[in-house]
C-alpha cells in the first residue's frame, strides 16, 4: 500500500489537529533523571534519545529501536515537587529553572510543551501558575537507572540462555522495567533473582540488561544480556536495523491485500500524552517509522496479521494500524475495545463481549525474535507459541466463522 493512500482515507480514524504539533520531545533534554525526591532536585547523567553506535554499551534501551509496542504505554516519575504553602504565584517554568539543576528555561518550555510535566496528576502548558501545594512531577517516557531492583522470586520463562544473554517469553501482563505505579513484581526483578548467583550480572547497571522492551499487555520474546560485550553488540544490531522482529496482531476490519507497507512518522499524540500518533514522514514531527503486514487468516470483521517492523518505535504497530483504519483488537488505549465492525445484534454484541473478555488486552504477540549471537556470531532465531488467550480468541474466531458459513 502507497503511503500517500494512507494519508488520503477517509475511513481511516484522522488525528486532527496533528500538523500543527510542537517539536517532538521525549522530556529528556530538560533534565537528568534521577530518582524522584520531593522538594529537593538533583541531576545525573542523561541517557540520550539516539543511540550512538560507538558507544551502544551506554544505554541499548532506547526509543529509537524498541520494539514498536513499547512500553511507554506509562510515563515515569523522575521528580516531584510539592510547592510551599507560602509560595507566590509564579508561572512554572521559572519556578522549576530555580529547583531543577543543569537546565535551562528553553528546556523546561519544550518539555511543558510535550506534555511531559504535570501539576496535580495533569500535563500544564509553560504559562502555568504554580500554587501553593501544587505536586508538580516531571515525567519521562523511560525508567531511570538509579532505581535499585530487588530480587524477586517470580517465575520466567526462559527460552534460552548461555553466559552471554538470554531470551525470554514474556507472559502478557507483566511489566518489564520498574518504573512509577510498578515498583516491584516486573521482569528486572525476576530476572536479578534468576542471576543473583551469576557474578558478571549486576542488575542495576545501565551496561548490561535489557536491550529493548515490550509493553506490559504484550506477549512475546525479549533478549536479556549478561554481559556489557553481549549488551553493545546486541545494541548495535538493534541500531542497525539488522535484528529480525514478527509479531502476529488480530486488527478490526478486512483488508483488500494480502500485504502492505505502513511509512509514517511516529509521535505523541498532543491531545492524548498516553498514545502515538502518525504524521507525514517528510514531516519533522515524530520519528521515521516503517512496518510491513502479511495477512494470516480473515475472519471478517477482524483479521490475524503478521507484522515486521523495519524500525522499532514506541507503539509503532498499534499506532500505525489505528492510523490505516485497523485498530487492534480489545486495544484500549487506541479505541479497539468498542465494537468497531460486524452487525448490530445482540448475539454479535454478546460474542464480541465474550471475546473481550477472554482476551482482555490488546492482541499483539512478539511471535519471532532473530540476531546474530555477540560473542559467537551464530545466527539466532527463535519463536514462540501463542499465549493461551491468544489461542482461545483465535479458535473463538474460527467457530464464529465457521458457524456463520453454514448458516
Amino acid at each position: 500500500m502507497d503511503i500517500n493512500n494512507i494519508y488520503d482515507n477517509s475511513t481511516a480514524p484522522r488525528e486532527e489537529g496533528l500538523t500543527h504539533a510542537p517539536a517532538e520531545s521525549n522530556g529528556e533534554d530538560i533534565l537528568e533523571g534521577k530518582c524522584p525526591e520531593e522538594d529537593t532536585i538533583d541531576q545525573d547523567s542523561v541517557h540520550e534519545d539516539t543511540i550512538d553506535p560507538d558507544s551502544a554499551q551506554e544505554d541499548a534501551i532506547d526509543p529509537d529501536y524498541l520494539d514498536g509496542d513499547d512500553e511507554a504505554d506509562q510515563l515515569y516519575e523522575h521528580h516531584r515537587v510539592v510547592v510551599d504553602k507560602k509560595q507566590r504565584l509564579m508561572r512554572i517554568d521559572k519556578f522549576l529553572l530555580v529547583h531543577l539543576s543543569n537546565t535551562s528555561r528553553n528546556r523546561v518550555q519544550r518539555a511543558a510543551d510535550s506534555g511531559f510535566i504535570m501539576v496535580n496528576g495533569r500535563p500544564v502548558k509553560r504559562s502555568y501558575k504554580v500554587k501553593p501545594d501544587d505536586v508538580i512531577q516531571v515525567m519521562l517516557d523511560r525508567p531511570f537507572y538509579e532505581n535499585k531492583i530487588t530480587p524477586e522470586d517470580i517465575p520466567l520463562n526462559i527460552v534460552y540462555e548461555d553466559d552471554y544473554l538470554m531470551v525470554i517469553n514474556k507472559p502478557a501482563g507483566m511489566v518489564v522495567h520498574p518504573g512509577f505505579g510498578n515498583w516491584n513484581g516486573t521482569m528486572l526483578n525476576a530476572i536479578a533473582w534468576h542471576l543473583k548467583d551469576f557474578p558478571q550480572y549486576d542488575i542495576n547497571s545501565p551496561e548490561i540488561g535489557l536491550v529493548h522492551r515490550i509493553d506490559k499487555d504484550t506477549s512475546g520474546l525479549l533478549v536479556v544480556a549478561k554481559t556489557a560485550e553481549a549488551k553493545t553488540h546486541l545494541a548495535l544490531q538493534f541500531f542497525n536495523k539488522t535484528t529480525k522482529r514478527e509479531y502476529n496482531a488480530l486488527v478490526w476490519g478486512n483488508f483488500t491485500e494480502d500485504e502492505g507497507r505502513i511509512e509514517g512518522n511516529i509521535g505523541r499524540d498532543p491531545k492524548d500524552r498516553m498514545r502515538m500518533a502518525v504524521f507525514p514522514p517528510d514531516s519533522e514531527i515524530g520519528k521515521h517509522a516503517v512496518t510491513h503486514y502479511y495477512i494470516l487468516e480473515r475472519f471478517g470483521y477482524t483479521t490475524l496479521v503478521k507484522c515486521v517492523l523495519e524500525t522499532g518505535r514506541t507503539h509503532q504497530i498499534r499506532a500505525h494500524m489505528r492510523h490505516l483504519g485497523h485498530p487492534l483488537f480489545c486495544d484500549e488505549r487506541y479505541g479497539g475495545d468498542q465494537i468497531l465492525k460486524g452487525s448490530n445484534t445482540a448475539k454479535y454484541r454478546q460474542f464480541i463481549d465474550n471475546c473481550f473478555k477472554l482476551c482482555p488486552r490488546q492482541v499483539l504477540h512478539a511471535k519471532t525474535l532473530g540476531f546474530v549471537h555477540p560473542i559467537t556470531g551464530q545466527e539466532m532465531l527463535f519463536d514462540s507459541e501463542w499465549p493461551d488467550d491468544m489461542k482461545a480468541l483465535m479458535h473463538k474466531w474460527r467457530s464464529y466463522l465457521s458457524s456463520s458459513d453454514n448458516n
